[in-house]
Parts: C-alpha cells; structure tokens; sequence
C-alpha cells in the first residue's frame, strides 16, 4: 500500500445517489459472493431493480474478448441485472497484473475505471450490491484494496466471517482497523457457517463481543451441508477429468467419497445416492459391478471415477457409454483424487437453481435485510440525502 492514503478517491465519481453497500469478509471464502447473491434477491424483491459490480475480479472467465469475474457473471446470468458485464467486473487480476503494475502501474486510471464502471452499474438502480476480494487489505499491492475502494466508492461495509465467537470477532476487529483508516464505516457483520446447535450460543454472544466494538451483529447463518456438496462438474474440473459417459448429469452432487479397493461383491454396500466411487481405471471386475447394479435400477450413485489414465477393456468401455451412469477418467492416482475433492472449495455455478434458492432462504431468514436497508441508505453522501423508492 502507498506510504499516504489518498485523501480524495471519488473525483471522477459521479453517482452519489443510489443507495449501496460494500460486502468485504476476513478471509476468503467466508461467504462474500453468498451473501451478495441472497442479499440480491431480498433487495430485488423490496426494490426491484437492482445493481450488482465486483470492482477487482481474480478469478475470471472470458466472454466475447472481455476477462470478466466469475461472480458477475453467476448474479448476472442468475438475475438478470440490466447493466453491461464490463461495468459489472471492470478489473480482473491477471497473470502478471501486479507485477506490471508494480512496474508501470497507473493508479488514476484504475481508479478511473472503477469509478464509471460502477456509475454504469448502478445506473437507474434502487440500490447495488458492491461485492469486494478476500480480506480488507487484498489489492493493497496495487493501490486498490478492499478498503480503498469501499471509500473510492463512497460506500459503507458489511464484514462477513466464519461462525464462532472469538475468532472470528478478532478477525473482524482487525479488518475494522484498514477500513477506518480509510474513513469507511463498517455497519455491522455477519457470522457464517455456524453449526446449527451452536446457532443460539453465537447469535447472543457474538453480538456481545461485536458490541463492544460498536458493531450490531447482523446475521447468523447456519453451516448447509448441502451447499459445501460439489457438483461432478466441479469435480471434474478439480481432478481435470474427462466424462465418458452421463455428462448430461454434471450437476448432480457429491455427498460421499469412496475408494473401490475392495471386491466387487463388497463395492455393493457402499452403492448409495450421492456416493461417488474412485477407482482404477483397469478394475474390470468392479466396474461391471457398478454397471450391473445400474442395469438392475438401483438406488443411483453419483458416479464413478476411473484414475491412472486407464481404461477397461473396450467391451467394457462399450457398456459404460451405453449407461446412465457417469463415468470420468482422469490421469490422477486414487489418492490424489479423492484428497483433491475433500480439500475442494465448492463454488455457486451458474445455474445451480436448487442450491441458490437454499441461499436466497437463508439469508431471507437469518439476515436482518431491514435493517441494512436502513443503514445503508439512511445517509447524506456529499450533502445529499439517499433515498429508497419501493416500487
């Protein structure tokens, strides 16, 4: 970060009007682009038209020539936000971006790019979600970290952390610190993945600890087991594999790994929904088992994953692409996939309608959407009142 926090970071902002809010989080994946897509649709059914930009992407895609961040194009392809992506996702960090910037870096242009990107965005909008990267200080090499934009935005912050009590009040209490060293207000937080037995012991005392640092505690959201589930598209893409068979089923989940080193008659016990097996791609014997077993119309495993770069016999192969079980080779050994997929950290994919419906409940219920309303908007920026207008 620069030696002097620029005093004035909004000279070429022009929209001060439209009511916002900035969701940062302590580490990343805390639950930053879970609360944007809920909070989104609790807005959206308040307000109607809604806005939504990720000012610094770092995982992106490309779309039509454009490096936009995956986020901005799950919410917008989700809702259907009427806003261009590239005012969604105006900077995505690149291979080699900081390197560059560290070199010949120009920061008024970056700054500049933010700030119309996010008057485009939030054109004619009730209210935008601003959706920031990993912790308070994450761009702070280049000028723009969380913080910074936040003030370069004029917005204020809700912080978002893992369950618990005291971990994550100390975590919050330190990324408080870069924000109001900036001047950026932090309205209040919100305790994610909680344990569902523990919801009540951390709803009163996290917001003790939080009071005392005069933030309110917004929300508790309970851990979903459901949502922490991968698809086997996701898998795929994890353990780079390839589907040779039920690719139309890439979105059914995973809820349990298991390792086909037993015989073929054991593997039997273990053929339940949602149990993906890993196994040698030369285990002829086992694989006609999981073959036979879908022939038959037997509860449905997830699917199955042939390791090594091997495969079974051609007749064997024949039968597996006639079946609606899926298959998946990858040139991983047996241990490293199945380690791959429990250290996966399971994204929102664009188009996982059941599990983004289990979002937008949780946050309906557990998250005080009011009173962020009220937070938010209840405020004079440069002397002129925001306002909400209910459709």
């Amino acid at each position: 970060m620069s030696n002097a926090i620029p005093m004035d970071l909004s000279l070429d902002l022009k929209n001060f009007v439209t009511p916002r809010i900035f969701i940062a989080a302590t580490r990343q994946n805390d639950g930053k682009t879970t609360t944007s897509l809920g909070l989104f649709a609790a807005l959206q059914s308040r307000f109607g038209n809604i806005g939504y930009i990720k000012p610094v992407g770092q995982r992106f895609v490309e779309i039509d020539g454009m490096k936009i961040d995956e986020d901005s194009v799950l919410v917008n392809r989700t809702y259907k936000v009427r806003s261009p992506l590239r005012a969604m996702s105006p900077i995505a960090v690149e291979p080699n971006f900081t390197r560059r910037y560290l070199e010949t870096g120009n920061l008024p242009d970056l700054q500049k790019r933010v700030q119309n990107a996010f008057d485009e965005a939030s054109w004619e909008k009730n209210f935008i979600i601003i959706e920031g990267t990993g912790h308070a200080g994450v761009g702070s090499v280049f000028d723009l970290s969380n913080a910074a934009v936040a003030k370069m935005l004029h917005s204020k912050v809700i912080i978002v952390s893992s369950g618990g009590i005291g971990k994550p009040i100390d975590e919050i209490a330190l990324n408080m610190a870069l924000f109001e060293k900036f001047g950026v207000e932090v309205i209040g937080a919100i305790l994610n993945k909680v344990l569902p037995e523990k919801m009540d012991l951390v709803r009163e005392y996290g917001a003790r600890g939080l009071k005392r640092l005069g933030l309110p505690l917004l929300g508790v959201m309970p851990y979903n087991t459901e949502l922490r589930k991968p698809t086997l598209n996701q898998v795929r893409e994890e353990i780079k594999g390839e589907f040779l068979a039920g690719a139309d089923f890439k979105r059914r989940r995973v809820a349990r790994v298991q390792i086909g080193a037993m015989s073929a008659r054991n593997v039997e016990n273990y053929f339940e929904p949602g149990t993906l097996i890993i196994t040698g791609g030369d285990r002829d014997e086992l694989i006609l088992t999981v073959l036979k077993h879908g022939e038959s119309g037997g509860a449905p495993i997830s699917g199955v994953v042939l390791t090594g770069g091997l495969l079974p016999p051609d007749s064997t192969v024949d039968l597996i692409r006639k079946s609606n079980i899926p298959f998946m080779r990858t040139a991983c050994d047996v241990y490293s996939v199945a380690t791959s997929i429990n250290r996966m950290t399971v994204k929102t994919e664009i188009g996982d309608k059941d599990k983004i419906t289990m979002i937008e409940n949780l946050i309906s219920r557990n998250v005080d959407v009011d009173q962020i309303v009220a937070k938010a908007s209840n405020d004079e920026v440069n002397g002129r009142q925001m306002s909400l207008k209910l459709r």
